[in-house]
């Protein structure tokens, strides 16, 4: 006998719903919830003061109902989601933010490297209160992000909170944002540097075009990598996994766990370390989100990598985009991320092995003082008068250089990294 699959169709206030035959039976205060919906759309689209479309109420109900379900839940209307797609790509218009919501206000997860909101001096956990003037309490992200957007060139005041700080306003323009996901550079002779801003379609290329470099400009001087994830907001899950696959041999990298159990994914390196096994420091902070506290757990898992900086964004929730015919998509939370070992980033972040914060060092300096060599009559060097130059000491500031007596973290995974290959010199002799 055919089998055939029944539906059952509810008409509620002129819209159609439609549900499964076994439904019908078992969920019969879903029709009850769903006769009060149309009622309260009916009377909108009567009594409201002003007229409104019923894509726009529609719309409106959708998006409602899945920012009710967590943060990183919405709805993209067509064009939002001919934006999204565009930013995967690593171009897209506006301030160059990545952001979410937390109570009522949009909050900064990191600014992208060399954008308007990063020249603007944004910086990650930043609340934004007011768009020129105008309250964002009572707006969805997807609202307040469209406000955002705008004109090329076009100014946008923007009212920040910062913990420790009075409210301020600050006038950012709006620009093309031409995402360079990977900069690289040595430090020095003898250290190579990764800085992934975000994870795009060219990162895990990007990476591995770095180290080759590296290879090819020190060879044998290499002492290790220092891979930057700070203020990463995160991006495409494949991503990654590349890039984490880059580093290990074997093993998991990260699972996803959904509600139903046969659906979740394990995600396993291949043979091959591109760095062959030289020791890797990540810098990581509070911006540091999903994709990237992937990345940095799975490092710390195996003990392929040591962390350093402060603890991670906490997002470990999986977002599916799914298409709509027509109608743009709904991006809806469908997994949780786990590291190799279990954990869950999710509301934890990851925490570094070496906890360093950002600090700005200044020289003191003191009066000189008498040495063995100013005194009158002291014996010479048998091995000559000049004291050799010290290893690996850092390298003195300039134009092409300026970071490494600024930035403190960075200095201190770059005396970390010259300390490990310094010890194992020694400990192979």
């Amino acid at each position: 006998m055919m089998k055939r699959i029944l539906a059952a169709g509810v008409i509620v206030g002129g819209i159609a719903f439609v549900l499964p035959a076994t439904a019908q039976n078992n969920n019969s205060e879903t029709y009850r919830q769903l006769n009060l919906f149309g009622d309260v759309f009916e009377r909108v689209r009567a009594d409201y003061v002003e007229d409104v479309s019923d894509e726009e109420l529609i719309e409106a109900a959708i998006n409602g109902m899945l920012t009710s379900l967590d943060p990183h839940s919405s709805y993209l209307s067509p064009k939002n989601f001919k934006d999204m797609q565009v930013q995967t790509r690593g171009e897209f218009g506006g301030l160059g933010i990545e952001v979410t919501m937390e109570n009522g206000y949009v909050k900064v997860v990191s600014p992208i490297d060399d954008t308007p909101a990063f020249r603007a001096g944004l910086k990650p956990n930043d609340l934004i209160t007011h768009l020129d003037g105008e309250q964002v309490r009572g707006l969805t992200l997807s609202q307040a992000v469209e406000r955002m957007r705008g004109k090329v060139g076009s100014d946008l005041k923007l009212t920040v909170r910062r913990e420790g700080s009075e409210a301020f306003d600050v006038s950012v323009t709006r620009a093309v944002i031409k995402i360079r996901s990977v900069r690289s550079r040595m430090e020095g002779e003898d250290i190579g540097y990764v800085r992934i801003s975000s994870f795009s379609e060219q990162t895990s290329s990007g990476v591995e075009r770095a180290i080759k470099r590296f290879r090819d400009t020190a060879k044998d001087k290499l002492k290790g990598i220092v891979l930057d994830l700070r203020n990463n907001p995160g991006g495409l899950l494949d991503q990654s996994v590349k890039v984490s696959d880059a580093f290990l041999n074997q093993g998991e990298i990260v699972s996803t766990r959904s509600r139903r159990a046969d659906e979740g994914q394990r995600f396993n390196a291949k043979p091959g370390d591109a760095a062959e096994g030289l020791p890797i420091v990540v810098l990581m902070n509070g911006g540091s989100a999903s994709a990237s506290e992937i990345v940095a757990g799975a490092l710390q898992d195996h003990r392929r990598g040591i962390i350093m900086g402060t603890r991670s964004f906490g997002k470990g929730s999986v977002q599916t985009i799914v298409p709509l015919s027509g109608h743009g998509a709904i991006r809806l939370t469908t997994a949780r991320y786990y590291t190799p070992s279990g954990r869950s980033i999710q509301a934890k972040g990851i925490d570094p092995d070496i906890v360093v914060e950002q600090a700005t060092v200044k020289k003191v300096t003191q009066p000189r003082r008498t040495r063995e060599d100013d005194l009158r009559g002291r014996l010479d060097n048998p091995n000559g008068d000049a004291a050799p130059k010290a290893p690996g000491a850092p390298t003195k500031p300039s134009a092409e250089n300026p970071e490494t007596p600024q930035d403190y973290q960075l200095s201190r995974a770059l005396d970390l990294l010259r300390g490990i290959a310094l010890y194992g010199a020694r400990a192979a002799n």
